[in-house]
């Protein structure tokens, strides 16, 4: 753990006193080093649940490919920004990479935290540079106002969470991940328990988002920086599915019953979020709102408990992470070409930028999970296993996959195909950082259907 910990510290440093000439080459490079050295965590030797680092960080199947995921973003959201970032003066460009990085170091001692109150700081600490990035550097006038919405649905959520562990606490005296699912189970029907309950998993769902406490994930998306719309999406709304996930262990008995408001909202916003995207008119908040109805279904999965719900959760979300932040790049690819996020002022780009047309291709079909992708593998096990919990759920998976689908070939037809306008004279060409850009996403995607038990967890 150490060993990717500290490489990652060490970047603030190169930062700060590279030569402005190799700034942005020198902190990708490094980066990217350290995407390939945190590979190395794949490789699983251990035969106990946990490698331990000390006491504090370890790692086990579930952690290990979304900290994977948190490593290999870091240099694709130096590389994504590289082009709207450098024209500022050059201090400014240092503070913005500076809180790429903390974003990444807070991120990986989430996903490594063996103790529950240590997770839950590093959770809460995402929240600022996350802020900061959507506050400073958002496109819009609106982006103060995304920011006060990410912060306050964020910390009306997660401060029952903070009372609920501290109580936790009390009762059980450890709130350590490796001894704390040895003991009892809290088995109480009194309205105390119940709320308890709700408040452990109320801060994750929010943070998902599940439909009904989503609003303001569209808004931060829409007015973030390309930076802050990939790590939002990659791996800021997995923390909250990894959090459920562990704290499922906990709650097991009650979550039998009281899991059923979450699970229908869940179904019901997949719904509901994918008829939205059918009318969109701005390309980023359709991926947006797209991202609320994949991770409905992860919520789904993980609040039915079984192998199969958990590790379909699992993959789509590694899945979804990749494809999506590609999407958000492909979106910007566009934004600093058109200017415009409206989907009617830039159609028929496929006339002119023929090689980006084929990277939206297969970032849409990865999207509606085209098999053989790990998107439809972590779909098909979600949508397997709910059926076998209640039949009915088929009717609105099933809608669902098929909204989906007409979404995302809908974004497609409306950006590539069509009579290019007159307006659209003079865009420069792709470039080749923007197609390393898109194959470092895309690659793993194809690459993670030949070995899938990378990122199955500890189910099978």
């Amino acid at each position: 753990m150490l060993k990717i910990l500290v490489p990652t510290l060490m970047l603030f440093p190169t930062t700060w006193l590279a030569p402005k000439k190799w700034l942005w080459t020198s902190t990708t490079a490094q980066s990217l080093l350290i995407a390939l050295f945190s590979l190395t965590w794949l490789k699983w030797t251990a035969e106990t649940g946990w490698t331990t680092s000390n006491f504090y960080l370890a790692t086990d199947p579930l952690s290990t490919p979304l900290l994977v995921l948190t490593c290999w973003l870091l240099p694709l959201m130096i590389l994504a920004s590289q082009n709207h970032i450098s024209p500022e003066p050059v201090n400014r460009q240092r503070t913005y990479i500076t809180l790429l990085i903390s974003l990444q170091a807070l991120l990986i001692m989430a996903f490594g935290a063996t103790e529950i109150i240590m997770f839950y700081v590093m959770f809460e600490a995402t929240l600022i540079p996350t802020l900061i990035i959507i506050t400073r550097w958002g496109n819009q006038t609106e982006r103060l106002n995304a920011g006060t919405y990410f912060l306050f649905y964020t910390l009306a959520g997660s401060l029952p969470l903070l009372v609920a562990l501290l109580t936790l606490q009390k009762d059980v005296g450890t709130l350590s991940m490796l001894t704390i699912q040895y003991s009892q189970p809290i088995t109480s029907n009194s309205w105390g328990s119940k709320i308890w309950w709700a408040a452990c998993l109320v801060a994750f769902l929010v943070k998902m988002p599940l439909y009904g406490v989503h609003l303001w994930l569209p808004k931060a998306h829409v007015e973030a920086p390309i930076a802050g719309s990939m790590v939002l999406a990659a791996v800021l709304l997995k923390l909250g599915g990894y959090g459920m996930m562990r704290m499922m262990i906990m709650l097991t008995p009650m979550t039998k019953e009281l899991a059923y408001p979450f699970i229908i909202l869940a179904l019901w916003g997949i719904i509901m979020t994918g008829s939205i995207c059918l009318r969109q008119t701005d390309l980023k908040s359709m991926i947006a709102y797209s991202s609320v109805s994949h991770m409905g279904l992860v919520a789904g999965g993980i609040l039915i408990q079984t192998p199969w719900g958990f590790t379909g959760a699992i993959i789509l979300m590694i899945a979804h992470g990749l494809v999506s932040s590609a999407l958000f790049c492909l979106a910007n690819t566009n934004y600093e070409r058109v200017h415009s996020r409206t989907l009617l002022l830039a159609r028929g780009l496929q006339m002119i930028l023929p090689l980006m047309a084929a990277w939206w291709f297969i970032a849409n079909l990865a999207n509606l999970a085209l098999p053989p992708l790990p998107n439809l593998m972590g779909e098909l096990m979600i949508i397997t296993s709910m059926f076998n919990w209640s039949y009915w759920t088929i009717l609105l998976t099933g809608l669902g996959t098929l909204i989906t689908a007409s979404y995302s070939l809908y974004m497609f037809l409306m950006t590539q195909r069509g009579p290019t306008p007159n307006h659209i004279i003079a865009l420069e060409p792709s470039h080749t950082r923007e197609h390393l850009l898109m194959a470092l996403h895309l690659i793993p995607v194809i690459l993670l259907v030949l070995k899938p038990e990378l990122m199955w967890g500890w189910c099978f």
